[in-house]
């Protein structure tokens, strides 16, 4: 069964940190590309990071550097996400996803898709 089962998520206070998990099942997760990406509430969907399982080369979106960090571990089969410093407004569902082509950056570029993990981060 080919399925991305994210945890990690929770209620953490601002400046908190909170580390994100994906583990893949059911295909050959090497030849993809892992992106982690988040929604809040009334808002679209948006790219927070990505990594290549052959070769673990990352991608960020520029804001967001610094603060979090993905990584892989590839005997585990497993994408991690560190969010460092959280703040209010990095409250939202995270999912993992992955695609073997295409846009990093651009969620419809994605085929599988975990079952998200909220993340809320309060004042």
């Amino acid at each position: 069964q080919v399925q991305l089962v994210e945890s990690g998520g929770g209620l953490v206070q601002a400046g908190g940190s909170l580390r994100l998990s994906c583990t893949a099942s059911g295909f050959t997760f090497r030849l993809y590309v892992m992106g982690w990406f988040r929604q809040a509430p009334g808002k679209e969907r948006e790219f927070v990071a990505g990594t290549r399982w052959s070769d673990g080369r990352t991608y960020y979106v520029e804001r967001m550097k610094g603060r979090f960090t993905i990584s892989r571990d590839n005997a585990k089969r497993t994408v991690y996400l560190q969010m460092n410093s959280l703040q209010p407004e990095d409250t939202a569902v995270y999912y993992c996803a992955a695609t073997m082509n295409g846009d990093i950056y651009n969620y419809s570029e994605y085929y599988l898709w975990g079952q998200g993990t909220q993340v809320t981060v309060s004042s």
